[in-house]
């Protein structure tokens, strides 16, 4: 029987693949998705906000609770329904409008699901409670502030 020796791939070949290994390596470590806050407090959801080139989307639950909302979901309908103090908000994945009061709201995006759980664009934030919303991309950042509350780093004013 013939021995059959080893074969052993190119220099180039191997220092080509380590360099293709090493980028990827270095890219998958630099990404990782943005954090959430509330009002300056770390919200923490299993499914975590994604980001894209034209803005942000969070879990509507994981915000809506970090609010003091009552999250209500009618599984016959797939309606999301959000209450909070006078405001109620009702929407369905997929669709591009919502009630607000009972009032007509624009929705695009359309919201949609990530494992089992709703994403809406970071604007509905701000227009269902009114809150003010930011997005930085630059330090991959998501805030969420209620009216009266301070940015974290805020200066207050003296009393």
């Amino acid at each position: 029987m013939a021995k059959l020796s080893p074969v052993f791939p190119k220099a180039t070949t191997v220092l080509a693949t380590m360099g293709i290994a090493a980028f990827s390596a270095a890219l998958t470590s630099l990404s990782h998705p943005a954090a959430l806050t509330v009002d300056g407090q770390k919200t923490v959801s299993d499914v975590p906000p994604v980001t894209t080139a034209k803005g942000a989307y969070v879990p509507l639950r994981a915000v809506a609770d970090s609010l003091g909302a009552q999250t209500n979901y009618d599984a016959k309908t797939g309606t999301v329904e959000l209450i909070r103090a006078d405001d109620t908000l009702r929407l369905r994945v997929g669709d591009e409008s919502a009630t607000l009061n009972g009032k007509p709201l624009p929705l695009r995006p359309a919201p949609f699901a990530v494992r089992g759980r709703t994403m809406v664009p970071l604007n509905v934030i701000a227009r269902a409670f009114k809150t003010k919303v930011r997005y930085d991309p630059a330090h991959a950042q998501i805030d969420v502030m209620t009216a009266g509350t301070l940015e974290a780093g805020a200066e207050q004013p003296a009393p």
